[in-house]
């Protein structure tokens, strides 16, 4: 069976009416290793599609699932149940899209609000790009500029507080080329002499911007970082071969 038939037909089964739901079904005896791995794999790939948001017909899926594991004939052709999916999954994407919008709109407008207020308390300094900073504590080290490699601790939060990152807790620092990362961190980490800890607020187009990073960073995210500047890394020099 072709993946994207496995994964429509468990994502039917991910959720249903309420009435459906009240007919519970009988339970499996879960006493043969064929029984308790096919039990297995439903949870799995149950729990993983879980997220659709549809209501399914369990009558109509069971139907045609037993269809393909019997070799029957079924009452939609590959093409129309192909069409079918299809039409499901570019509604569900506009709908994600418009939410993604809305989101990203809604980040802005708060991030804009809070940076405008911040900007007011006593140590907040805004550059021109629009980052602001506080900081921590002053070391009396060198400076570094775009084309160094830095080594840092730092920890990441979102404007509510959420962490989404942290050296501090994986209890390693991390070491980078600064022209290598989001362009708060390039301005911000060079004003920052070696042995102190500055305190960053990034605008989301200093940062992620309308794209956002992965689950925890929302598109149009203003960023809020903790960083300790704990050295410049030297670049190791190239050996000439030996001739």
């Amino acid at each position: 069976m072709k993946k994207y038939i496995v994964i429509a037909a468990v994502a039917m089964l991910a959720a249903c009416s309420q009435q459906q739901k009240a007919e519970a079904p009988k339970q499996a005896a879960l006493d043969s290793e064929v029984a308790k791995v096919s039990y297995a794999i439903g949870m799995d790939v149950g729990k993983s599609l879980k997220g659709l948001g549809t209501d399914i017909d369990r009558a109509a899926f069971t139907e045609a699932l037993n269809a393909q594991l019997d070799n029957a004939d079924t009452r939609l052709t590959a093409e129309e149940a192909g069409k079918a999916k299809q039409a499901f999954f570019q509604k569900r994407a506009a709908k994600q899209a418009e939410e993604r919008k809305a989101s990203a709109a809604k980040n802005k407008a708060e991030g804009e609000k809070f940076l405008s207020e911040n900007a007011k308390k006593d140590g907040v300094t805004t550059t021109a790009s629009g980052l602001q900073y506080e900081v921590l504590k002053m070391g009396d080290g060198a400076k570094p500029v775009a084309t160094d490699k830095v080594k840092v601790h730092y920890r990441g939060t979102t404007l509510d507080g959420t962490e989404f990152d942290s050296s501090y807790k994986r209890g390693q620092p991390i070491s980078f080329p600064l022209n290598g990362v989001i362009k708060g961190w390039t301005e911000g980490v060079q004003l920052m002499p070696v042995g102190s800890k500055f305190k960053f607020y990034i605008p989301s187009n200093l940062a992620y911007g309308e794209n956002g990073a992965g689950a925890t960073i929302a598109p149009n995210s203003t960023l809020i970082f903790e960083v300790e500047l704990l050295g410049i890394e030297a670049e190791k020099p190239v050996e000439s071969p030996a001739k």
